[in-house]
């Protein structure tokens, strides 16, 4: 059997295909299928007698909308009836080669497009269109498929331009070759393991539904100081909804309403809103709030507060703001060995929220073991959510041979679950969405366990879970280590 074939209809396509492929030791098939929708179809008949395990089809098309240029590629995400899922993770390995990629809807037609067209299919939201995608993408039926068509003509660059159009478009033709080469690689059969529970925690819900309701409420814009949660999907989808996102409060016009992000914020925040008649919704999560509570009270009892966290992290900069003249940052057991407390008698520690668990055990053992009598929090510091999707990604670590973290680098609990798995032997990566997934992380493997931070939407899951199934079978399964059912009730300014 065949393993991989790229479908050209050209020579010419064919001949920048098989150029870019030179250097592979063991190249697929490019087979050359004829121009047209006649011959295409003729070729499509043919291949699905073919034992092959994967299709990729490569060829110059014309591109439909403004934004494209000339030796732009675009991943077929539907060509015709042919649904390609693993789009995002072919037009993402193509960007990290540097190659300029997008996603999008791909039509065959039967003639040469013509410049009265273009605006008309871009308007039904297809980016590209050509003459054969369609019946040989058909041909691969239930097998792993990629489209990648590189642009060679647009509205501002029409058929007149095609020479110059058609030479970038067939360079970029011959450098994206290696990178179907890759996906082809990745397509096997896979199983996930996702992690339960994952994703949206109940401060997160409650701060988004926060500025949700506030832009509702009051119209846009609505100011947020800081990211609302950490995650870009999110503070990218409620910037579209007119939400604005500050750095200070500086730049928040006088009066009008801002929201404080879920990692809480400083007294000296609080006051400044309040000198500049800020109308303020508090979105900080009440697991925060009640950090800052034992900060302010240990603070009164003449305590030495070790706060164990992250350094700049925001919820770190807020607890400190607390009770900033009694509180010490400690970050590892290093800084716990050269605190000098004025009293050690008179010491206490409280927590990050968002800490790994086993990170936050070290220090706070390194604590106990320097000052026997220091006070612990009244409860555990530690959100009930982070610790719990901890203890879920190292049961499906256990399993797999990668894990994939779905969230934001700036996301200190997605990032604890990354360092979770590394510290129990098994590779992790942290992705923002399936387009960050590298088909080199998925040679070899055959299980893969899933997880999201506690700030990522579930949405995000479920689109990788759909680009991996485009690389060949999938199956899902879950293991849920708890369930939660946790809800935090709103603030007033936002109750209806």
């Amino acid at each position: 059997m065949t393993d991989s074939i790229i479908c050209a209809p050209m020579r010419v396509e064919a001949r920048a295909i098989r150029r870019g492929l030179r250097s592979s030791a063991d190249p697929p098939e490019v087979l050359r299928t004829g121009y047209g929708t006649a011959r295409a179809a003729d070729r499509a008949g043919e291949l699905k007698a073919i034992p092959f395990g994967r299709m990729v089809v490569m060829g110059v098309g014309a591109g439909l909308t403004t934004d494209l240029t000339p030796g732009d590629l675009v991943v077929g995400t539907e060509v015709g009836l042919a649904s390609c899922p693993s789009a995002p993770l072919l037009a993402g390995e193509l960007r990290r080669a540097g190659l300029s990629a997008r996603t999008g809807r791909i039509t065959t037609v039967d003639h040469l497009i013509r410049s009265s067209e273009r605006a008309n299919l871009a308007a039904d939201g297809i980016l590209l269109a050509d003459m054969e995608s369609a019946p040989l993408a058909l041909a691969a039926g239930d097998r792993p498929v990629a489209v990648i068509r590189a642009v060679s003509d647009t509205p501002r660059h029409p058929v007149a331009g095609i020479v110059s159009g058609g030479l970038a478009a067939l360079r970029a033709l011959r450098a994206a070759a290696p990178v179907a080469e890759r996906w082809a690689a990745a397509c096997a059969p896979r199983q996930v393991l996702l992690a339960g529970p994952r994703s949206f925690c109940a401060g997160v819900d409650r701060a988004i539904e926060i500025v949700e309701r506030a832009l509702e409420l009051q119209g846009a814009p609505v100011y947020v100081r800081k990211q609302i949660v950490h995650n870009t999907r999110v503070v990218g989808d409620l910037e579209s909804r007119g939400a604005v996102f500050v750095d200070e409060l500086d730049q928040v016009p006088d009066g009008a309403t801002v929201v404080f992000s879920a990692h809480g914020v400083s007294p000296m925040v609080r006051a400044e809103a309040a000198r500049r008649g800020l109308a303020v919704i508090d979105a900080t999560c009440p697991l925060v709030s009640k950090v800052h509570a034992e900060a302010r009270r240990f603070a009164a009892d003449g305590y030495t507060l070790a706060l164990i966290g992250h350094a700049g992290h925001e919820e770190v900069e807020g607890t400190m703001g607390e009770a900033p003249s009694s509180t010490v940052l400690v970050q590892t057991p290093e800084d716990v060995a050269r605190l000098r407390p004025q009293d050690g008698d008179r010491i206490a520690y409280l927590m990050q929220t968002t800490l790994s668990v086993d990170e936050a055990a070290e220090v706070s053992g390194a604590l106990r073991e320097r000052f026997p009598g220091v006070r612990a929090p009244g409860s555990d510091d530690i959100c009930y959510a982070t610790t719990n999707r901890q203890v879920a990604v190292r049961a499906v670590a256990a399993e797999s041979d990668l894990v994939l973290v779905a969230g934001s680098a700036n996301s200190s609990n997605s990032v604890r679950l990354v360092e979770t798995c590394e510290r129990a032997g098994t590779p992790a990566h942290l992705i923002d969405g399936a387009a960050d997934i590298q088909l080199s992380w998925l040679t070899g493997v055959s299980t893969i366990g899933l997880t999201a931070g506690a700030s990522a939407p579930p949405a995000v899951v479920e689109e990788i879970i759909s680009a991996l199934s485009g690389l060949g079978p999938l199956s899902v399964s879950e293991r849920v280590t708890t369930t939660e059912s946790i809800r935090f009730g709103l603030p007033k300014e936002v109750r209806q």
